[in-house]
């Protein structure tokens, strides 16, 4: 699973990991993280997500890292945007206001560009992965942080022999063994969800779970 996987997958409008709304567990659970008015949130892998727009009229700065230029393009314009556009090493930057987004690959995105991020969410990047690939996220894109950043971490679990990802299942076990290295992890919720996503059964999946974690990096 590679950039053109993605590309392709937005290219042919083949998005149903998108949500025309802002996540429930998002609302719910984003004030435990305690965070500041005008703390920096970074979002990987952040498509269009309408999460953002929500984040940013909750005083936060944000920073989302996308592929795809046609989601970075769509997002803007159909939240009523329109964004300075300027080139770096890391990619294509659109910034409007609160709400950045680098049209670029987050695995190269360095520390100095997250030594300002406060907190992460993520809702839908570390479970769109192949297992390889989130070890490097883990290990190479989180270890770019600073210490004390915060994490609001929505996961997936399901039998992993019933379906192929994306959305792939982390359960319990691989979120501790890829965090508790370097980060305090508590699981805030877990509810069953088969019933309300119809596309798994479909699929023959026979139970499905969504996990909150909520993380918080050590010092070194």
């Amino acid at each position: 699973m590679d950039a053109a996987f993605w590309q392709q997958r937005w290219k042919e409008g083949r998005t149903g990991f998108h949500r025309d709304r802002v996540m429930p567990l998002l609302e719910q659970h984003w004030p435990s993280l305690g965070l500041a008015a005008g703390s920096r949130v970074f979002v990987p892998l952040c498509g269009k997500s309408l999460d953002m727009a929500w984040l940013a009229a909750r005083g936060h700065r944000v920073l989302g890292v996308e592929l795809s230029g046609i989601a970075v393009e769509q997002f803007f314009g159909e939240n009523g945007l329109a964004p300075q556009i300027h080139e770096s090493p890391l990619g294509t930057h659109f910034i409007a206001g609160a709400i950045e987004i680098i049209c670029g690959d987050a695995f190269t995105l360095d520390a100095a560009t997250l030594a300002g991020c406060a907190a992460v969410y993520d809702r839908a990047a570390l479970i769109a992965l192949p297992r390889q690939m989130r070890e490097s996220y883990v290990r190479e894109l989180h270890a770019r942080l600073p210490a004390g950043c915060r994490e609001l971490l929505i996961t997936l679990e399901y039998p992993p022999d019933e379906k192929d990802g994306p959305p792939f299942s982390v359960d319990a076990g691989e979120v501790h063994r890829l965090y508790d290295r370097d980060w305090q992890v508590e699981c805030i919720e877990r509810r069953d969800i088969l019933a309300a996503e119809p596309g798994f059964a479909a699929e023959g999946v026979t139970a499905l779970h969504t996990a909150v974690w909520q993380l918080e990096k050590r010092a070194s």
